[in-house]
């Protein structure tokens, strides 16, 4: 399920549900320099599991822009889509441990019962569906119930036992230090859905393993979210990389840049004349 690598390994993973603006130029300038203080390959991966979203044209557009930063990687590029069952096959471990349940709960139903909320800010599952019997799941999916899977977070940090890992910065060339992983934060996280079996939190981690990825640099908006990985890196006996949380580039509201709120994609900049060292200047990694 993973591969060792004897030199540093980074990626960077963009979704092709839009246009890269300069949140993800910044990202991917940081990940090729940080894979060349290291020593080590930038990888490029497309993380298109949400098939409704992804479109080819977003994939073409993402090469292009990455070309015309001056960026460069090794072939072939992993995408999402072509290794589902590697995903599934992780999912049904999880599910072979007793760790899975399916949740049958609306967002409404969640919002109306959730007492908290996540390191997001978006309501914590309450735990409505993780005590049913094997009866009344039966009947539920019988009735046609939409139906999701969670992970029983108590029972899998009991099972993990201490969580740690390794952080670098603010620089990727920083001396690692040890950190505490709090996952309980999320509560009972959904790792597969009914029709596409993987989460986010699940593809990344099985992804980083079979790329042999050493080092992930990602924002830090990111940070919390890092504590889900370890912990399913762990139950699921993968290598857990090293860990640096970058800047982000925000707009002129102090609001991170978001393809849902329209920010000027790098298309736009291109085409009013931009050149990459405009982009890297903007950024501020200049080569």
């Amino acid at each position: 399920m993973s591969k060792q690598s004897s030199s540093p390994v980074l990626r960077f993973a963009p979704s092709p549900n839009g246009l890269l603006h300069l949140g993800h130029a910044f990202s991917a300038l940081y990940t090729w320099q940080a894979a060349r203080l290291l020593g080590g390959t930038a990888l490029l991966r497309i993380e298109d599991i949400d098939a409704e979203r992804s479109k080819p044209e977003f994939t073409a557009s993402i090469f292009d822009d990455l070309h015309w930063l001056g960026l460069d990687w090794p072939e072939p590029v992993r995408q999402q889509s072509q290794h589902m069952d590697a995903y599934a096959d992780a999912g049904n471990h999880l599910r072979d441990l007793g760790l899975l349940y399916p949740c049958f709960c609306s967002r409404s139903d969640i919002a109306s019962a959730a007492t908290g909320t996540d390191p997001d800010g978006a309501p914590l599952y309450p735990g409505t569906c993780r005590h049913l019997d094997r009866g009344q799941q039966i009947e539920r999916l019988q009735r046609g119930y939409a139906v999701q899977f969670r992970l029983d977070s108590a029972k899998a940090i009991d099972s993990a036992g201490m969580l740690t890992f390794s952080v670098v910065g603010p620089l990727v060339t920083d001396r690692p230090q040890v950190r505490h992983a709090r996952p309980e934060r999320w509560g009972d996280v959904v790792l597969q859905r009914k029709g596409t079996p993987s989460s986010y939190h699940l593809s990344v981690v099985v992804d980083d393993a079979a790329q042999g990825v050493t080092h992930v640099t990602r924002g830090r908006d990111m940070e919390a979210a890092t504590d889900i990985h370890v912990l399913l890196q762990m139950l699921l006996g993968l290598p857990s990389p090293i860990y640096n949380f970058h800047r982000l580039i925000l707009d002129d509201e102090g609001r991170k840049l978001s393809k849902s709120k329209g920010s000027k994609s790098l298309a736009d900049l291109r085409a009013r004349g931009w050149t990459p060292d405009d982009v890297r200047r903007a950024v501020g990694i200049v080569q």
